[in-house]
């Protein structure tokens, strides 16, 4: 005797029942959704653009190039400002400013410091430091995080309200900057 035929299996897409798939659909819909809104936004209000570009050194608290919030980032490295080399002594840290650090897309070369993602409290101190906002170096403002805006908006400090003012006339007419000082 032979045993009795199987019938013939269903396609893959066909195998989990049409509720399941249905829910399962909804809930990738909303975790997508959900990261999507959680993007980070620069202080434009778009997208956060890398901060380190190909042949400079790689950026960012976990040196992904992009001055991203991070959980454990006590320093908030939100600020993308071009790097001059005063940087370090103007904020009183050590001459890190002109070290070769691993390149953005080689991370087995070295390369200068071009842009960086400068905590919050050092581009405060530096813009006082330096003698003002026209003595620092650009700004670069589609790869700077609004997290930077917000945490200065909430600070009633000197040094941070003048980065404050840094910040919105170095990114100036930009809508969004005008709507979120209205709402934080």
């Amino acid at each position: 005797l032979s045993p009795p035929a199987l019938p013939p299996s269903p396609p893959a897409r066909c195998r989990a029942p049409c509720a399941m798939s249905s829910v399962f659909a909804a809930l990738v819909a909303v975790i997508c959704a959900s990261s999507a809104a959680a993007a980070p936004q620069n202080v434009l209000g778009g997208p956060l653009a890398p901060c380190s570009h190909p042949g400079t050194a790689m950026t960012g608290f976990v040196r992904n190039g992009a001055c991203q919030e991070e959980q454990d980032d006590q320093g908030s490295h939100h600020v993308c400002i071009r790097m001059k080399e005063d940087f370090c002594t103007v904020t009183g840290q050590d001459n890190w400013c002109a070290e070769e650090m691993p390149c953005m897309g080689d991370v087995g070369r070295k390369c200068p410091i071009g842009n960086w993602c400068v905590c919050q409290w050092a581009f405060a101190r530096y813009v006082k430091m330096a003698g003002g906002c026209d003595a620092i170096d650009e700004v670069v403002c589609d790869s700077t995080n609004m997290a930077a805006l917000r945490a200065y908006r909430r600070s009633s400090g000197a040094e941070e309200q003048e980065a404050l003012q840094c910040l919105e006339r170095r990114c100036k007419g930009h809508s969004l900057l005008r709507q979120v000082r209205t709402h934080v």
